[in-house]
């Protein structure tokens, strides 16, 4: 059955650049589930933020996919976490701009989406997927934050949604701990872009590490500093080695002397400046290219809902040094497609790194076994047939339901 499909992804336009304040993963995998379910002979529009007022309220791509970006009465960037007073205004304009009741389905994405979502199932019926992507939860657990309307709203959410949609069992043993009677959970994991596949080449004169994602604290940027330091210090590493660091905002790094122009990441690469480079954001096809020669990938975060440059980089057949957090330990195998270590331990990162890049012969047989995995477990292929029988389930169920009053 054909479906015209709305996604809600309030702050992750999925045409945005990678790799900026909030285009991350959120925004790729919204883009990519919706060309797959294009492919599939559905129709996907995704309504979003309208962040960046050079761009077109209404965007097309693949075939049957649209982007349409709402204002809510702010044209131009907004940070999330000011998002929420913006909902009633985001609801409003989606009901002036689009007939809503012309969709089978809704998948909403984020809790402030889940926010949007329950409304507009309760005003018009639709059938109803979540996906949470991040767990306010799961940050307290990891950081001390606590953000109670969050968490509240995301429990709501999670009891309301007709299903939800885990992406590692990490993540559905999470919901399940914190939420009462929560909604059906199914666990479909994440694809990886078909761009990110191992090359021909993958040796390079000049071994290094690479990073890719925003440079916060909550993405471990400091700790793998830290840890890079430490090696680098102790002689424990090739007086070649590199740091290759991608992401990040254009005002925060100096793009043409590769390196960080705020205050606080300039301490931290003083002395390094020699072996760190910042090569800001860069596209899939320039992420595939750097995992693919990379020694390892390093993804050090204190928290992640899945991992999705651990996957991408396993599927480049990439090593992956991950922390032993939240859906990572699912998505990177240790010992056998990377390893696992303690969060914010410079120590253990470093020891990783060193263990990495003075074992070659190991670290190819994690890169050849990460290659493996990736292409069985992280197909978008699969995982929109998958999300497609998904969705046929909910539509008919919700039928039923409605059949029956």
């Amino acid at each position: 059955m054909k479906k015209k499909i709305v996604f809600i992804s309030d702050h992750g336009d999925p045409l945005a650049a990678l790799g900026g304040e909030q285009a991350g993963g959120q925004n790729n995998y919204v883009k990519q589930l919706a060309l797959s379910l294009d492919k599939r002979g559905h129709a996907v529009d995704v309504i979003t933020h309208w962040a960046d007022a050079a761009v077109p309220q209404v965007e097309e791509f693949g075939s049957g996919c649209r982007v349409i970006r709402v204002s809510a009465g702010v044209k131009g960037y907004v940070p999330k976490s000011d998002m929420y007073n913006m909902l009633y205004d985001f609801y409003d304009e989606m009901q002036s701009l689009i007939d809503l009741s012309s969709y089978d389905l809704v998948h909403t994405h984020y809790w402030l989406s889940g926010l949007l979502g329950a409304k507009l199932a309760e005003d018009y019926g639709l059938p109803w997927i979540h996906t949470s992507h991040s767990l306010g939860v799961a940050k307290q657990q990891a950081t001390g934050v606590t953000e109670p309307k969050r968490i509240s709203a995301e429990q709501l959410i999670l009891q309301l949604a007709d299903t939800v949609v885990a992406t590692t069992a990490s993540e559905r043993k999470l919901i399940n701990s914190f939420v009462k009677n929560p909604s059906p959970i199914k666990v479909i994991p994440i694809g990886v872009d078909h761009r990110f596949k191992p090359s021909t080449q993958k040796e390079k004169a000049r071994p290094y590490f690479a990073f890719a994602g925003r440079l916060e604290v909550t993405k471990g940027i400091y700790t793998l500093l830290n840890a890079f330091r430490l090696l680098m210090e102790r002689h424990e590493l090739p007086s070649s080695t590199k740091l290759v660091i991608a992401g990040g905002d254009p005002d925060k790094i100096d793009l043409d002397k590769k390196l960080p122009t705020c205050p606080k990441l300039k301490k931290a690469v003083a002395g390094l400046e020699r072996h760190v480079d910042f090569i800001g954001a860069r596209s899939q096809r320039q992420l595939a290219e750097l995992f693919n020669k990379a020694t390892a990938v390093i993804v050090p975060s204190t928290y992640e809902s899945f991992g999705m440059v651990a996957a991408e980089a396993q599927a480049c057949g990439s090593p992956v040094i991950a922390s032993r957090v939240g859906g990572l330990k699912d998505v990177v195998r240790h010992r056998e497609t990377g390893l696992h270590v303690e969060k914010e331990n410079k120590e253990h990162l470093a020891f990783a790194m060193k263990l990495l890049a003075a074992n070659r012969e190991f670290t190819r047989s994690l890169g050849r076994r990460a290659a493996a995995y990736a292409r069985w477990e992280f197909n978008w292929d699969s995982v929109a047939k998958k999300m497609d029988g998904l969705y046929e389930v909910v539509i008919l169920g919700k039928q039923k339901v409605l059949a029956s009053d």
